[in-house]
């Protein structure tokens, strides 16, 4: 059953567990009248996340799911996946979404589900992705785009923008280079995603 929107554009849900500056991007970028998505709903898994308010200035439905308010993993994800086909979402972007997906959730929404991750997957798969880089030597670094499968950063990758590796860099000026690039490159996909219209619901 299809949930088009009346304008056509494809049902986005995003998924936050922190700042949502990625969530920003996307949502500001949907805003544009000729973006073929629109983002209605965000959802976040911690109360205080800071991208809750951001969101919400916005204009943008906000739902705070707290997983800690399930027993279990389970429970917590038939909660939100309710919720994303309440709001008739065909397309999920994960955004700095701090919670590994079980294989029931994976594969009730695969091939409709981003993520975005701080690296040039396959390498630094996980966190402390720009630390791990400069401790490597890495000439290069940056961010990949893939599709949400059961493994940790695993899924098929849909595209990776690079940044160079300054000799002086920190963890944190490389982090800053390389959140420059998600937020170009994530609101690109999502348009190219949404153009070539994603399934819709069974």
């Amino acid at each position: 059953m299809s949930h088009k929107s009346v304008n056509g554009k494809v049902k986005t849900a995003v998924l936050i567990s922190g700042g949502g500056s990625n969530m920003v991007a996307l949502v500001q970028a949907a805003q544009d009248p000729g973006f073929p998505a629109e983002i209605v709903l965000v959802i976040s898994n911690r109360p205080g996340a800071g991208g809750i308010t951001k969101a919400e200035d916005l204009g943008v439905k906000v739902l705070c799911i707290d997983h800690k308010n399930f027993k279990t993993r389970k429970q917590f994800e038939q909660a939100m996946d309710k919720m994303l086909r309440a709001h008739g979402t065909e397309l999920i972007c994960n955004a700095g979404f701090m919670r590994i997906l079980s294989p029931w959730f994976v594969g009730s929404w695969r091939g409709r589900q981003l993520n975005i991750h701080p690296s040039l997957l396959p390498k630094f798969k996980g966190l402390h992705t720009h630390e791990r880089a400069i401790e490597a030597g890495e000439s290069e670094h940056g961010c990949t785009i893939h599709y949400v499968d059961e493994g940790m950063d695993t899924g098929k990758i849909i595209a990776q923008a690079k940044v160079k590796v300054l000799p002086d860099d920190t963890k944190e000026t490389l982090a800053a280079r390389v959140l420059k690039a998600e937020h170009k490159l994530y609101p690109q996909i999502l348009m190219q995603i949404a153009s070539e219209k994603p399934p819709t619901q069974n």
